[in-house]
């Protein structure tokens, strides 16, 4: 995940959550907590604890995000924030306990009678490669419900678009042709698909790196001919360093009506 693409993240996340954002440049961004994401995100609940039992006015937090550090110039107060972070986990928890699944109207002008919404799915993945170092990366990928064509970067679109949780009277959304379930495997078979066209060669240079280690390990025991529990224990250890792993993850997703 590229430094841009967090700090798109990060003002989608905060704009979506009513936190106001303050300043913003193309590496940084300074957000002002809701009372609400204060709680979630904070930590402070002796703080809060204490100014609702004295009824004490509420203060919740501003933070600065920095998203770019090759892009600052001068001194900059703020939390380095990039993939991998704990706070971008953080939020990305966030996200799966506030919106893991959503279903929303465009809006459209109320003069306008009879609008008619198609149907889309659209899900947000998270695919991480394990090995010894580690490298995820975000596709959002969306399905139109009734010719099942495909759209990338579908995230990018909602964002320009006008949403509600209500259809709006003048609109009539049409029954979806391709069941959400049949949908979601089609996008999965997408991903899978962009997965297997991938460079793997982190996991061969992963599993060379790893030979390496044991040979070396077992040039330290080669004249033991019982192996103690030690040498066992460091051999585990190598596989679950080295071993590589896919996984995919579904962050969030929904359905959408759109005009």
């Amino acid at each position: 995940m590229f430094p841009q693409q967090v700090h798109r993240y990060l003002r989608d996340f905060f704009q979506q959550t009513d936190c106001a954002i303050i300043e913003e440049a193309d590496h940084y961004l300074t957000v002002q907590l809701t009372i609400e994401m204060d709680k979630r995100i904070m930590n402070r609940p002796f703080y809060w604890k204490y100014v609702e039992s004295t009824n004490g006015t509420p203060c919740p937090s501003t933070l600065t995000f920095i998203t770019n550090q090759n892009k600052m110039n001068g001194s900059l107060n703020g939390e380095i924030v990039h993939f991998g972070s704990f706070r971008l986990n953080q939020l990305f928890q966030v996200t799966k306990e506030l919106g893991a699944y959503v279903q929303m109207y465009e809006r459209v002008d109320k003069t306008v009678s009879q609008v008619v919404l198609t149907p889309f799915l659209g899900i947000n993945y998270k695919v991480s490669y394990y090995c010894d170092q580690t490298k995820e990366m975000l596709y959002s990928l969306g399905i139109n419900l009734m010719t099942g064509n495909i759209i990338d970067d579908f995230q990018m679109l909602l964002n320009n678009l006008d949403l509600g949780s209500e259809l709006p009277d003048s609109c009539y959304p049409l029954p979806y042709i391709i069941k959400p379930v049949r949908a979601i495997q089609r996008l999965d078979a997408v991903i899978e698909n962009i997965i297997n066209q991938e460079d793997h060669s982190w996991a061969e240079q992963a599993k060379k790196r790893w030979q390496r280690d044991q040979r070396v390990l077992d040039y330290f025991y080669e004249e033991v001919e019982e192996k103690p529990e030690c040498y066992e224990i460091e051999k585990k250890a190598l596989e679950e360093r080295y071993a590589s792993k896919i996984k995919i993850e579904i962050i969030n997703g929904g359905l959408f009506y759109l005009k």
